[in-house]
């Protein structure tokens, strides 16, 4: 990073090479840097989809347990699922609801995981948990979407030239 915001007439001199062959250095190790962080933001693309797995089949799973088991079971999942007013408070953090009321873009701040978080949200018990109006809440949930969008994008193209340079020599 410190050889990218380097003036590359310094640096030129430093190395005592050209100028033109400084900024494909600086242009390389940006490069490094980006696909370095493209692929941090698909890990946890990964891991969250991974993890939405675990909680689908989890769901599954108690969802078989209650049909096969009548009674007040059943009564317990449902009632445990209609429960709005309280559900700001459970699925999102505090630490969550502090990064959305105080970050001009807490889209940006937020991992992958969070951002699910926040869309799953009912917006009205968004809007409460914040004590922000609706509409301020759904494009709160618009902007959290978009970046998810974007980041499941980064995720698809990444795989898609990661397959496309099979066989290539990558860099170190």
């Amino acid at each position: 990073k410190v050889l990218i915001d380097v003036p590359r007439s310094d640096l030129a001199e430093e190395l005592a090479q050209s100028q033109t062959k400084t900024q494909v250095l600086q242009d390389t190790l940006q490069q490094v840097l980006d696909r370095r962080e493209e692929e941090r933001q698909s890990r946890q693309l990964l891991e969250l989809y991974l993890e939405a797995l675990k909680n689908e089949d989890s769901i599954l799973s108690k969802v078989a347990e209650s049909e096969t088991v009548p009674g007040k079971e059943m009564d317990v999942v449902d009632t445990g699922t209609s429960s709005t007013g309280t559900s700001a408070k459970t699925a999102l953090s505090d630490q969550i609801l502090a990064a959305l009321k105080k970050k001009p873009a807490p889209e940006l701040c937020l991992d992958s995981q969070d951002l699910e978080l926040v869309l799953k949200e009912d917006t009205q018990a968004l809007a409460s948990a914040l004590r922000w109006d609706k509409q301020k809440a759904e494009a709160l949930q618009q902007a959290c979407d978009q970046e998810l969008s974007k980041r499941l994008q980064q995720v698809q193209t990444l795989h898609s030239l990661r397959s496309t340079s099979k066989g290539k020599k990558t860099l170190p």
